[in-house]
């Protein structure tokens, strides 16, 4: 947060502080419309996988599980990568060390304490991000002095193409985004009432849009303070750390207690990412069937490439984008199912349509730039949002309607195969039949449902029917 909005404000200008704000606020209602549907066809669920599983079968699962962990996985990038952009911009020294030793000390308590010191630490996260917009304040009040003389040739306050753009790609990106992170399902799930739902929702939804609005503002005043983009063109402060740029004027022991302040913020996020990733590979590939320690060991050989990756990274935002496009290819063939009428959606459609947004995205970048390798690139977005035209503006059209395209060409394809086989085998074509009521529970031997234990009442363990992939 301290980092992606004060740099789309760079970027963007005001028009894009207030579209980002909206952006990342509204889409939260989407979970108290779509929630209780979820809850009502999955109760026993706690995140989206549980549901994909369901609705869907093990395959469809499985790749929105490796999605969700490939999303974990740039988060921890853009974390790592803009904690060390801070330490290089408060004290001029290498973040490399600092990065190193963060891993380091949270793949330990991970490791001992779980989910539970994470829970505790988002506490600490949450007392630091107000503890950091305080100083801020203060900082800007006391010691920012805004040359009024800048704000008109910085064109921060005029609308840009970049920002009309905006108003598609970030609604787009963030919403979609969203569905990725447990932690909005695991309280959606958690909520006693839907009323609870949206009351939460709405005073969280209030509270966001107002501090990111704040935060966001912070790279314009840099920008009006002549702080941004600094005096050496040959190299530039970066928009992502413009935030840290106005504490840089305060005393130096202020400037140690922002970056003691900083760095605990990441390592509290950065602790959560882990977690989850630990969390979601143990529950949505391997179903808790393997041990918890090799999944451990598994990702902290993944932060090896996750910090190669951070300290080469040019733009925080642009490892979020990433985030977003594979969401804004793969959400929209998902939530097809969610609908009674679309009963003849299947698992195959989602994960064709999914990978096949990111192709089309590949295409489209192809034809636009007329190269294949720039319409590789663009899946990276290496241009970023600020690239001239409607590259980045195509790229998040390109994702979602490509991956409907692609998701119901394979419905076609699936019908008609299916079709073909029924005639050649002289069977009844039943692709399209609305499936029957789900296979009902019973108890044999003291048994559940195959071959479970009962319940702590007596009852058998509640099994559903997997959806099917085919």
């Amino acid at each position: 947060m301290l980092f992606t909005y004060p740099e789309l404000a760079t970027l963007a200008g005001v028009q894009g502080v207030i579209i980002y704000a909206l952006a990342s606020a509204l889409p939260l209602f989407v979970f108290a419309s779509l929630g209780p549907i979820i809850r009502r066809k999955c109760p026993e669920g706690f995140v989206l996988t549980e549901w994909t599983r369901q609705r869907y079968g093990v395959v469809a699962a499985m790749y929105l599980g490796f999605m969700t962990l490939a999303t974990l996985f740039l988060y921890m990038v853009a974390e790592l990568s803009a904690v060390g952009q801070v330490v290089n911009a408060l004290t001029g020294l290498d973040g490399l060390p600092v990065i190193i030793v963060e891993c380091v000390v949270t793949t330990i308590y991970t490791s001992l304490g779980g989910f539970r010191i994470s829970f505790i630490t988002d506490n600490v996260q949450g007392a630091m991000v107000v503890g950091l917009i305080i100083i801020a304040t203060i900082a800007i009040g006391v010691e920012t002095k805004i040359d009024t003389s800048l704000i008109g040739p910085s064109g921060l306050t005029e609308p840009s193409l970049l920002g009309w753009q905006l108003l598609y790609i970030l609604p787009v990106a963030i919403l979609t985004n969203d569905f990725f992170l447990s932690s909005f399902w695991l309280r959606t799930f958690a909520s006693k009432t839907d009323r609870d739902l949206w009351i939460g929702i709405s005073m969280a939804s209030g509270t966001i849009l107002v501090i990111i609005t704040m935060v966001g503002c912070t790279g314009l005043i840099a920008a009006w303070a002549g702080l941004w983009p600094g005096s050496d063109p040959e190299n530039p402060v970066p928009g992502a750390i413009a935030f840290f740029v106005l504490l840089e004027q305060l005393p130096s022991w202020v400037v140690g207690i922002v970056l003691l302040m900083s760095v605990t913020l990441s390592t509290a996020a950065f602790d959560s990412f882990q977690s989850a990733m630990v969390s979601s590979a143990s529950n949505d590939l391997f179903r808790n069937k393997l041990n918890i320690w090799w999944i451990r060991l598994g990702v902290v050989l993944l932060i090896i490439p996750v910090v190669v990756i951070a300290i080469q990274a040019p733009s925080v935002l642009q490892i979020f984008l990433i985030s977003d496009l594979v969401s804004a290819a793969t959400i929209p063939v998902l939530v097809i199912g969610l609908s009674d009428w679309c009963y003849w959606w299947r698992g195959l459609e989602v994960v064709v349509g999914g990978l096949g947004g990111i192709f089309t995205v590949f295409l489209f970048g192809t034809i636009y730039f007329g190269n294949a390798l720039q319409g590789a690139k663009l899946i990276l977005l290496e241009g970023g949002l600020y690239q001239e035209g409607w590259a980045a503006f195509g790229a998040f059209v390109a994702a979602p309607v490509g991956g409907l395209l692609w998701g119901f060409g394979a419905l076609a394809v699936r019908l008609t195969v299916q079709y073909t086989i029924s005639r050649v085998k002289g069977t009844r074509f039943d692709a399209l039949d609305r499936p029957g009521p789900v296979e009902q529970p019973f108890v044999q031997d003291g048994q559940g449902v195959d071959g479970d234990e009962p319940g702590s009442d007596g009852s058998p363990v509640v099994k559903k029917s997997a959806g099917k992939f085919v």
